[in-house]
């Protein structure tokens, strides 16, 4: 007979899933993991398109919470691979011996509280239920795709893709190829297909602020000391803002003269990726001023690396400043826009009106295409948890309940959802996100551990905490330039790339090692602001 009753169901098998699957079995907790995808790796089973990668370096992208996988694992690349990534995760799931309490291909239609039992049910695709008294989403952040809301869709007759649902075999050799959306994704797309496209027309509304790095391999003495030092660098990456092993400037762009800036720039410029934005000065996140400086140093990098003086002022992003939006790493974007073969539309000057059915048109002009790709996005954050109705006490379906705002006590619970708990949902921080990922999921084994002994019938968070983190997420993000520029730039933390959602920051901008004491002052209280199931039975019975 198949088992239907557990202590504790996990939605997804990514690195969320493995984590609160590997903590919730240490504490003793009958626990499976369930997936709708055909494999492991959530985000990065979904996101399987040409160029996906980390931009995070390997050394703090992966759990330091098992010395067996941190000895055993051979990390290859500086910015390892989607590829890469998706190996290491059936690796840890392999060697911590997750799989026999993994199930793939069961996708949940609807979760519902049962308040007298004290216990979820969740529909299953194709008639099956499941039951567990602690239900726990780890759906991520980049999962639920968002496509243009352009018209024509259904009538183009050549191969239309969607960058997170990227098809088998899909050959783009000599193709006109057309590609919509200039994130992280079409960014990372753009410069590995250019070399194999006919002709690639590159439609850009907003350009981004891309900080140009190289993926060097990583050598076996880099790996040994990583090995040696994994504590280290994971603590490390725990108390810095964006969870990632780097030390925090201690200077404004604004003490230091221009020669001296400029020299800081360029030394982290060369050192790639994320070291520009975290390294160089402490305020081109918080300082309009200093954010504005290092957006100018961007533009004169992209003057030099971009030959069309015309098409390297399309690049240069004009109406928002550095850190406005979410900063992408790239791997040689700008110098895929000196082939003969790429070509850059401008957009914004001239919207998209239609797609056709040869392609799509710009105004006036009709560009005929082999193949479009979308790499439009993701409804962040919230969207894995909207998709389906998940439906707690009275009814309440949290769709609804969030229908005018976020509401959540440190983005983990919702008052109303007793025993439903999130691994990175809404208001988490704005992070490099294995840290969180993992540190939430010892947390929340923590927590549960407590309710368990104690006798805690619930974890529920409080109408007052959802409160106080909805003006903390509110108060931490409007201290930021993000406030300003991104809403210039129409950044997706604020939701801004799906129509009729509330607007409003999706993550916490206050610093991941802020949260994290946040997290730890919780727990010392004994999760007093997580315990609102007991104020509901009191209630209840007088």
């Amino acid at each position: 007979m198949t088992k239907k009753d557990y202590d504790a169901i996990v939605i997804g098998a990514g690195f969320s899933g493995l984590a609160v699957l590997h903590h919730l079995r240490e504490i003793g907790l009958d626990t499976i993991a369930i997936d709708g995808a055909d494999g492991i790796g959530g985000t990065w089973w979904i996101n399987r398109y040409p160029g996906v990668r980390t931009d995070s370096e390997f050394s703090y992208y992966s759990f330091s919470f098992s010395k067996e996988v941190r000895e055993e694992w051979v990390w290859t690349e500086r910015y390892p691979s989607g590829q890469e990534v998706l190996n290491y995760l059936n690796f840890v799931a392999d060697r911590l011996d997750l799989r026999k309490d993994i199930q793939l291909g069961k996708w949940v239609e609807k979760a519902v509280y049962d308040e007298t039992a004290n216990r979820w049910t969740l529909s299953i695709k194709g008639g099956e239920t499941l039951t567990a008294k602690y239900l726990i989403s780890g759906m991520g952040v980049l999962s639920q795709p968002i496509w243009p809301s352009i018209p024509g869709r259904e009538t183009f007759q050549g191969a239309m893709v969607h960058a997170a649902r990227w098809p088998e075999g899909l050959d783009l050799t000599g193709k006109r190829v057309g590609l919509i959306g200039l994130g992280a994704s079409g960014i990372q797309i753009t410069p590995t297909i250019a070399p194999e496209c006919g002709e690639l027309f590159v439609f850009q509304r907003t350009p981004n602020f891309i900080v140009e790095t190289n993926n060097d391999p990583v050598t076996p003495e880099q790996l040994q000391h990583v090995r040696e030092h994994y504590d280290e660098i994971f603590e490390r990456a725990a108390n810095h803002p964006f969870g990632v092993d780097m030390v925090p400037a201690q200077h404004s762009a604004l003490e230091v003269g221009p020669e001296e800036r400029d020299r800081i720039f360029e030394s982290k410029w060369n050192e790639g990726g994320f070291h520009f934005a975290n390294e160089c000065f402490n305020d081109l996140a918080t300082n309009h001023e200093s954010s504005e400086l290092a957006s100018e140093f961007i533009r004169k990098k992209i003057r030099e690396i971009v030959k069309d003086p015309a098409t390297a002022e399309l690049l240069s992003p004009r109406g928002y400043s550095f850190n406005g939006k979410r900063v992408p790493t790239g791997f040689k974007y700008y110098d895929t826009f000196n082939r003969e073969n790429v070509h850059l539309i401008d957009t914004k000057t001239t919207p998209i009106t239609e797609f056709t059915e040869k392609g799509i048109r710009v105004g006036d002009t009709e560009y005929e295409l082999d193949v479009i790709i979308a790499a439009t996005g993701f409804d962040a954050m919230t969207g894995t948890l909207t998709n389906f109705d998940i439906v707690g006490r009275d009814g309440v379906i949290l769709r609804d309940k969030w229908s005018t705002g976020i509401r959540s006590n440190l983005g983990i619970s919702m008052n109303g959802f007793p025993n439903l708990l999130l691994s990175l949902g809404p208001q988490t921080p704005y992070s490099n996100l294995p840290v969180p990922i993992q540190l939430g999921a010892q947390w929340m084994a923590r927590a549960i551990a407590f309710a368990e002994k104690n006798g805690v019938p619930a974890l529920e968070a409080t109408v007052e905490s959802e409160e106080w983190w909805a003006a903390e997420t509110d108060r931490a993000g409007k201290a930021t330039v993000m406030y300003t520029e991104g809403q210039k730039a129409k950044a997706w933390f604020f939701g801004e790339n799906v129509p009729g959602k509330p607007r409003e920051f999706q993550v916490y901008m206050g610093g991941g090692q802020v949260y994290q004491q946040y997290c730890r002052d919780a727990e010392a209280d004994q999760y007093r602001s997580f315990r609102a199931a007991e104020q509901h039975q009191l209630a209840e019975s007088a």
